[in-house]
């Protein structure tokens, strides 16, 4: 059997988050699920950049004064 895709983990995460409320009503959802996947991110492109944060923007599509934002943001500096 091959790998789920990144799609599919989030897709079956969300489903049992949602089983594990038991009927409770969810709150922020969306900024829940970004702070969630946004730091494992960061932390695999910053290793995969060598720490060059840089070369990590560019990768990203993001300003490199963005992206050191988001790692101070996450205390990854």
């Amino acid at each position: 059997m091959s790998k789920p895709t990144l799609e599919e983990s989030v897709r079956d995460s969300l489903q049992d988050y949602f089983c594990d409320l038991d009927g409770e009503t969810p709150v922020d959802v969306y900024d829940m699920v970004l702070r969630l996947v946004e730091k494992p991110m960061l932390e695999v492109v910053m290793a995969q950049a060598e720490h060059n944060q840089s070369r990590a923007a560019q990768w990203l599509g993001l300003n490199r004064n963005t992206l050191r934002k988001k790692l101070v943001e996450h205390q990854m500096l």
